[in-house]
C-alpha cells in the first residue's frame, strides 16, 4: 500500500516541472509527512490544460451514502481495477496525478517496523497514478481521491509487497485525458516504476506519527 509521503519542493518548482495552473489561489506548503484524509495536490485537464486541484486523500464513490468510506479507499489496487465497484468509473474517466517527492514503507524488523522513503534518483518530484471522484450528498461537493498501487519492483520489494504506480512523464497527459477509453492500455501503465531509477533510505521513526509533519522525516539515519 501507499499510506503516506512527502511534498515538499516548492509549488514554482511543481508548476514548471509539470506544466500545470491553478483555477483558485491556494497556498501550498511544504508537506514532509502526509497522511490519508488530507488533502493533496492532484493534477487533471480540461481538455486543454493541465490543471492542479487540491483533493481529500480518500475516495468516496459519488454513490456512496457514507463519507466514512474514504478511510477505506486511500488505495485502488490496479488488479482487476476496471471492474471494482468503487473505482471502474473513475478508472474509464476520472484519472488524476498524484505529485510527490518521496513516499514512506515500513519493513518488518523482529519487534519493530523500521521506516523508509523511497525517491527518484535525480530527486525530482513525480506523479502517482490517481483516481478522483465527486461526492455530493450533503449540498457540499467534496472531491477525493485515491493512489493506485501494483506489484514492488526490485528495490521495493525489500520493504514491502506493493508499491504505488508512478508514471513516466511522457504517460501524464493520456492519463489525465477524459476521453481517453482504452482501458487495456491505460492498465499496461499500472506497473512496477524501473528500480534502477530510484532510491531508498532509512528515516526516522518520526513519520510513524502524522502529527510529525517536520523536516526531520526526511533526514536519512543509514542506507538500505
Amino acid at each position: 500500500m501507499c499510506g503516506r509521503f512527502s511534498l515538499a519542493t516548492d509549488i514554482s518548482v511543481l508548476q514548471e516541472q509539470f506544466n500545470f495552473e491553478w483555477r483558485n489561489e491556494i497556498t501550498i506548503n511544504p508537506r514532509f509527512n502526509v497522511a490519508p484524509s488530507q488533502q493533496i495536490l492532484t493534477i487533471g485537464s480540461d481538455g486543454e490544460k493541465r490543471i492542479g486541484t487540491m483533493m481529500k486523500w480518500g475516495l468516496v464513490p459519488y454513490w456512496s451514502n457514507d463519507i466514512k468510506i474514504g478511510y477505506k479507499m486511500i488505495n485502488a489496487r490496479a488488479e482487476g481495477i476496471d471492474e471494482k465497484p468503487s473505482f471502474k468509473t473513475p478508472f474509464k474517466c476520472k484519472r488524476c496525478l498524484i505529485l510527490s517527492d518521496g513516499f514512506y514503507e515500513w519493513k518488518k524488523e523482529e519487534k519493530k517496523k523500521q521506516p523508509f522513503r523511497f525517491m527518484m534518483k535525480d530527486d525530482r518530484p513525480f506523479a502517482f497514478a490517481g483516481l478522483w471522484d465527486q461526492w455530493d450528498k450533503d449540498g457540499e461537493p467534496l472531491d477525493s481521491c485515491t493512489i493506485i498501487t501494483t506489484t514492488p519492483n526490485e528495490m521495493t520489494q525489500e520493504v514491502h509487497d506493493r508499491m504505488p504506480v508512478i508514471l513516466e512523464e511522457d504517460a501524464y497527459d493520456l492519463w489525465i485525458d477524459a476521453k481517453m477509453n482504452d482501458t487495456e492500455y491505460l492498465k499496461s501503465l499500472l506497473i512496477p516504476f524501473p528500480a534502477e531509477k530510484m532510491k531508498s533510505y532509512a528515516v526516522s521513526t518520526l513519520v510513524n506519527s502524522p502529527k510529525n509533519d517536520i523536516e526531520e522525516c526526511l533526514s536519512p539515519i543509514n542506507s538500505l
